[in-house]
């Protein structure tokens, strides 16, 4: 029966737990998901073994890391669902994803299917795509959103979002803002 139950951490270990997924978020955020397990366990200063342990596979280690990514994600688009106007609601989620998405190179590349698992724990990733397309459809239906949009545009958006690169993090989001504010523009059905 023992064997069932959850098993709390010692001290020690849940310290690096918290480190490995630490070092993972930051190497994360500035690489994406090509950097190697053994620079996570260096950075967090642990060992390999430790780092394995915990997280037998990048996935696992991808998946536990972008936890609270996944998290505003679905905040976003639950946000832009609530708007009074779908268009609205539509820009701001198209905004919102693209300024969580340059703070983080590796979520995006979890978002985009390099680890899709890394952020469809419950089904939530089809779950976030589809509000999106149920948004789409109010913003279609009032006009606003061109007609032959599909869910793979968002796609395309989000991969050609990917590939913005500036010298400063001040920079690039600055480069995220002009980028949404063009796709947004793209997006809107013509008057």
């Amino acid at each position: 029966m023992n064997d069932r139950l959850p098993r709390k951490l010692r001290a020690d270990a849940e310290d690096n737990r918290e480190r490995i997924l630490a070092a993972a978020r930051t190497l994360f955020a500035r690489t994406g998901l090509t950097v190697p397990m053994r620079d996570i366990a260096r950075e967090a200063g642990v060992g390999p073994a430790t780092l394995y342990r915990r997280f037998p596979t990048k996935q696992d280690l991808a998946t536990a890391a972008f936890a609270e990514q996944e998290q505003a994600c679905r905040r976003i688009v639950e946000d832009g669902l609530a708007a009074d106007d779908p268009w609205e609601g539509f820009c701001l989620v198209i905004e919102r994803i693209c300024e969580l998405h340059v703070h983080n190179r590796g979520f995006t590349d979890a978002f985009l299917a390099t680890y899709p698992e890394a952020v469809d724990s419950s089904g939530s990733r089809e779950l976030t795509l589809k509000s999106v397309g149920i948004l789409a459809r109010r913003a279609k239906a009032r006009g606003r959103l061109r007609r032959d949009f599909e869910l793979a545009d968002l796609v395309i958006m989000l991969t050609a979002h990917r590939g913005l690169h500036a010298s400063t993090p001040a920079a690039r989001l600055a480069a995220s803002r002009r980028f949404a504010a063009l796709t947004v523009q793209a997006f809107q059905a013509n008057a």
